[in-house]
């Protein structure tokens, strides 16, 4: 998955839309830029990128495992998957820290100073470091528990007796094939 993903963005690195040849830019404008940049969780692309396949594979090995083996051995085993899998974030996540910031700096700072102006950059820089912007963001987790819990009740009678329905058909399929 990451090297399928850097792959791409080599490629559109190298495709015409972002091969421009680049312009000068002026030392205001490159500040600008960098003030953008600095307020944008681009390090968080690479590490996602990174994070996605281990995690997916130490969700496998618990349900490779699950039923297998004793829960004991269970334990102990995704106790260890789980260690080897933070072992290599941690190896992995400086070089991919490192190629995200060389990535931004060849490709994502020039292509904002392509398509912005410099008053759109200072516009977005003051967007981005908006105080207004930070309380916003702040009460994005409460907000979303807000929401679920709402649509939660709204819905959960009706949910909940559809999600047993779906999970006895769920059942008799799995006993059915597992008794052929």
């Amino acid at each position: 998955m990451l090297r399928l993903s850097l792959a791409v963005l080599a490629a559109l690195a190298a495709s015409s839309a972002w091969a421009q040849p680049a312009q000068p830019v002026s030392p205001e404008k490159q500040a600008l830029v960098q003030r953008v940049l600095a307020k944008m969780p681009m390090e968080n692309v690479g590490l996602s990128m990174l994070q996605a396949p281990a995690a997916e594979a130490v969700r496998q090995a618990r349900a490779v495992l699950q039923g297998r083996a004793a829960p004991d051995k269970q334990d102990a085993a995704l106790k260890d998957i789980a260690d080897e899998a933070n072992k290599f974030l941690a190896e992995e996540a400086p070089l991919v820290r490192a190629s995200t910031q060389q990535v931004v700096a060849s490709t994502i700072a020039p292509l904002l100073a392509q398509r912005f102006t410099e008053d759109e950059l200072r516009q977005l820089a003051a967007i981005l470091e908006s105080p207004v912007k930070a309380k916003f963001e702040a009460l994005a987790p409460e907000i979303q528990k807000t929401l679920g819990e709402g649509v939660a009740k709204a819905n959960q009678a009706q949910v909940n007796a559809r999600l047993t329905e779906l999970n006895n058909k769920i059942g008799m399929r799995l006993r059915a094939a597992v008794a052929q």
